[in-house]
């Protein structure tokens, strides 16, 4: 009797195993045969699933963006306005084991997406709709009264992507210098800066 091949799960195994081989080796490194090879596959098997490496890639960066949002839906019950702000800027932030791997593998792909192509669109989109909601939280904010700022929300939004982008970046590179508690104080001194 024929093995019964669940398409789904090999699938995810396979873009697993490329996430893997991203943040143990750099994203270069992530071949067809490593990622194969690190999935307990070969190269063939791929060819069934993905039309090539960079759908490998894609798929894991959009894996790796599902569960942000999933993790973020949950966090965010029950908060509003400035309160919401800072679970979405803080979640952004690479406090623990999970999301430094997620920074990283963020990081990693920054690079290969500027070279254009599908990458680059999905990175635009992705960080299109975390920079939607960082504005619709700033709206709610400053409604309510709980920031009250000259500036145009606009330019405070970019401030705020840019800081945690710039935070992230040395977190992965300076680790010592700059702890966890050390991004959650600068963060929160900057959303501070916000309120009346």
């Amino acid at each position: 009797m024929p093995k019964i091949v669940n398409h789904q799960e090999r699938r995810a195994e396979v873009v697993d195993a490329a996430r893997r081989v991203i943040l143990r080796e750099g994203i270069d490194a992530a071949t067809t045969r490593a990622i194969a090879k690190e999935a307990g596959y070969s190269n063939g098997v791929l060819t069934h699933y993905f039309a090539d490496k960079d759908e490998i890639l894609l798929s894991a960066l959009r894996s790796s963006h599902r569960r942000i949002v999933h993790r973020l839906k949950n966090k965010l019950t029950g908060h509003t306005g400035l309160s919401a702000l800072r679970e979405v800027l803080l979640d952004n932030l690479p406090l623990d084991e999970e999301r430094t791997q997620e920074t990283a593998l963020e990081v990693g792909f920054w690079g290969r997406s500027l070279a254009g192509g599908t990458l680059l669109e999905v990175q635009r989109e992705e960080a299109a709709e975390l920079r939607y909601l960082v504005r619709t939280l700033l709206d709610a904010a400053e409604a309510a009264g709980e920031i009250s700022t000259g500036e145009d929300l606009d330019d405070v939004t970019e401030r705020l992507l840019a800081l945690v982008d710039g935070l992230s970046v040395h977190r992965l590179l300076y680790p010592d210098r700059l702890p966890p508690e050390a991004l959650v104080r600068l963060m929160t001194a900057e959303l501070e800066r916000l309120t009346p």
